[in-house]
């Protein structure tokens, strides 16, 4: 098998599992793609940028960004077998190539952690809402009151602290287990409970009468209020929401088995992916639009005025609830697969997959405590000021930039290089197969690093 030859004995004694099924594999990969970004970013940025005519320009953006990369992670992760830093060196060398390439796992794996240490404490977040939610907190909530609920979290360290805390002890939980004990169980519960509440809450906002205002919005394409900069907004999110060049898609790549298709396997994702976020504002926008709310109000939409909107419903308070425990589990599937490839490296290196977990996930809370206090007691420290781009940005902001708007982009760029230009063409075809692999060998190689300079250009510039 071309896998083996490639994986040699450089595993330092390290068998991966493998995932039991295709379908686990999909509920994981879909599991780490899903996650704030799908239910709280795309249903705002939607309602910025005008609807259905964003929406038509996000999916291209998918299908000719989005797919090709995580059909060349998977099969990287697969043909490696290893860690993205151990994957990236071995399928180099295999390839008669430097091992420097091992440099793209690297940043990978670094963003990843990155990413890992705020996620968390946004993520937190959820857990205050759900327990307010519960309570019954919403009932009749003014639009002030909701601000200054959710201004009041931000405030206090110790709270942040505490919900970053938790979150991430889950994330350490279910990682430690490994892949059949750990990973598998969780995303196998996880996933399906995440469709069900979402598709109770798209039927509960059938019942507002405004479900047929949101089909409008989502779906009839409006390219007079289409931009130039709304198109960038649908390109940089479809990479992103896909969980590209974070190591996650390669990590879980090498846990895959020989006879699953990594094309059909990348599609399906896709589309659960794609499904999750349209869902998602399907549940939202009756909401709003029965309330008179903005469907643009920012990253407030979903902790600020959904409370509002929730509160003023009959059950709301339990459809509330439903929503951040939904917002829940898709943060907590994507920030297990944001640790794996940390840990998976860190199993290479001879450390029990207990301690890997533990001291990753330690390592990244302790970073993360640096974005608890950007959002409040180091709110006005800018270190990196003295350069004009990061003027007035916290150590949040700068993690933020750092990883969305460099490392994520260019990782993507180099790996993608590597499967179309360094990589021989009838390797990735024994990973990919002849059906599929002509046509997706031409959009790697010409159309998807065109998209992801145009990223990284507008990005930067």
């Amino acid at each position: 098998m071309v896998a083996t030859n490639v994986q040699g004995k450089e595993s330092a004694g390290v068998t991966p599992a493998l995932w039991s099924s295709r379908f686990v594999f999909i509920m994981a990969a879909v599991g780490s793609a899903v996650g704030l970004g799908n239910i709280w970013k795309f249903p705002y940025i939607t309602g910025q940028n005008g609807g259905g005519a964003f929406v038509l320009v996000y999916l291209i953006c998918i299908a000719i960004i989005g797919i090709p990369i995580m059909m060349s992670e998977v099969m990287l992760g697969r043909r490696g077998g290893k860690s993205p830093i151990g994957t990236m060196g071995a399928v180099a060398a295999a390839e008669g190539r430097s091992r420097n390439w091992a440099g793209v796992g690297i940043m990978a794996t670094l963003a990843a952690f990155l990413i890992l240490s705020f996620y968390s404490v946004i993520a937190g977040w959820t857990m205050p809402y759900i327990v307010e939610a519960a309570k019954g907190g919403f009932a009749g909530i003014a639009a002030e009151d909701s601000g200054a609920m959710f201004g009041g979290l931000l405030a206090s360290p110790g709270q942040l602290l505490l919900w970053h805390s938790v979150f991430m002890g889950l994330t350490v939980l279910v990682s430690a287990g490994g892949v059949k004990h750990g990973l598998e169980r969780a995303v196998s519960w996880l996933m399906p409970a995440l469709f069900v509440l979402l598709l109770i809450l798209v039927g509960y906002a059938m019942t507002t009468g405004h479900f047929g205002e949101a089909l409008v919005f989502l779906f009839r394409p409006d390219f007079s209020s289409l931009t130039a900069e709304s198109i960038l907004v649908a390109l940089g999110h479809a990479f992103f929401t896909l969980s590209l060049a974070s190591g996650a898609m390669m990590a879980y790549g090498a846990y895959l088995k020989k006879d699953v298709s990594i094309a059909r396997t990348s599609f399906t994702v896709a589309i659960m992916d794609v499904c999750v976020a349209l869902l998602a504002g399907l549940a939202i926008f009756p909401v709003v639009f029965a309330h008179g709310l903005q469907p643009g109000e920012g990253p407030g939409l979903i902790f600020v005025t959904l409370p509002v909107a929730f509160g003023q419903m009959p059950g709301g308070g339990f459809f509330a609830t439903l929503f951040f425990v939904l917002l829940l589990f898709a943060a907590w599937t994507s920030s297990i697969s944001m640790l794996e490839s940390l840990v998976r490296f860190l199993e290479e290196k001879g450390v029990g997959r207990v301690k890997a977990a533990v001291g990753g996930g330690l390592a990244a809370w302790l970073v993360g405590i640096t974005t608890v206090l950007s959002l409040n007691l180091w709110s006005d420290f800018a270190p990196l000021a003295m350069f004009e781009r990061f003027e007035g940005k916290t150590l949040f902001d700068i993690y933020d930039y750092l990883t969305a708007n460099i490392m994520m982009p260019l990782g993507a760029l180099l790996t993608a290089i590597f499967v179309g230009w360094v990589m021989k063409p009838e390797h990735s075809a024994a990973e990919l197969g002849g059906q599929w692999h002509a046509l997706w060998h031409a959009v790697v190689r010409y159309v998807t690093p065109i998209g992801v300079l145009v990223i990284f250009y507008f990005n930067l510039f």
